[in-house]
């Protein structure tokens, strides 16, 4: 992931507007090109990076995802109440049954949630941050209600603290943080 992350952050604003103009057409106009696939990688990790440095900034439990927060948590948990939601298994989101449950919930947000159904990166344990073996891709919806729900339940509250701890001790020795 961190040569992955070299490679994006490389990219200038330039190809950051030709990637958005490029991925306008639908999913199913590009096949495999391989370098669709890796705008839709840099977007993804760009994302990911901004939430993580925010749960890192400030206290998960007063972060507000989107307008429908409250929906997308109620729905998710009526649908997905046992859920481990600290420490995700995969066949919970990817298997064939675990597609089945997901499919509907997800698409109760077709037209309310922008870009819904767009790949996004999910932290499996989310006590860790963004790494290759600690990532899973997801639908935005699904990041979304997970997120959502770790940040309401305070299961996110580790990483905030954690960062707020770095950052005393770095202001306890002088440094900037």
């Amino acid at each position: 992931m961190a040569a992955a992350g070299a490679r994006l952050g490389a990219r200038g604003a330039g190809e950051a507007v030709a990637a958005a103009h490029a991925l306008s057409p639908p999913a199913e106009a590009y096949g495999n090109d391989p370098n669709i696939e890796m705008i839709w990688a840099m977007k993804a990790y760009q994302h990911a990076e901004v939430y993580f440095n925010l749960i890192s900034s400030v206290d998960p439990k007063f972060l507000k995802l989107t307008k429908v927060d409250d929906q997308i948590y109620a729905g998710f948990r009526k649908s997905f109440g046992d859920l481990k939601i600290d420490v995700l298994d995969p066949e919970e989101l990817k298997s064939e049954p675990a597609k089945a449950k997901w499919r509907p919930f997800c698409m109760q947000f077709d037209g309310v949630v922008e870009d819904f159904n767009y790949g996004t990166l999910l932290r499996l344990d989310c006590t860790k941050d963004y790494t290759e073996e600690n990532t899973i891709f997801v639908t935005r919806i699904q990041f979304f209600a997970i997120e959502t729900a770790r940040n309401r339940e305070g299961y996110n509250n580790v990483v905030y603290s954690h960062a707020t701890e770095i950052k005393s001790v770095a202001v306890e020795r002088g440094l900037s943080a």
